[in-house]
């Protein structure tokens, strides 16, 4: 199983009812040997230029681990689903996440042992 980064942009009208929505685009990704790891719904949002007519999209990311083979077939269902304006499928770089992770937390550790804390920086900006 490979991991992916799914964003989907759906229209801007489901925001107030978007359960539905999401629950469709989750049940497509499952019908294709997916499984939806993590969700991060970042509401609606200002597009950067129009699209269908349409100024602002409900922005919602998806962690998704699913095979191969399955990734066309949920990219020719995304096509045709009304509720989604736009949708971007991604394989994330693990070794770069890591590396990120690693050197956040090289650089809490040394704060720490300095004894530093962003809150005593902006306190002492003020």
């Amino acid at each position: 199983m490979n991991q992916y980064e799914i964003a989907v942009l759906y229209h801007p009208d489901l925001e107030v009812d978007l359960t539905k929505a999401e629950d469709r685009v989750k049940k497509i990704i499952t019908d294709n040997g997916g499984k939806v790891v993590a969700t991060d719904n970042w509401g609606k949002r200002k597009l950067a230029y129009s699209i269908s007519g349409n100024e602002h999209a409900v922005y919602v990311f998806y962690t998704v681990e699913m095979p191969g083979a399955g990734v066309q077939k949920v990219e020719s269902t995304l096509n045709i689903t009304d509720e989604v304006i736009r949708f971007l499928i991604t394989r994330p770089d693990l070794k770069a996440i890591a590396k990120a992770e690693a050197l956040k937390a090289e650089k809490a550790k040394k704060a720490a042992e300095r004894g530093d804390s962003s809150d005593d920086e902006e306190k002492t900006e003020e």
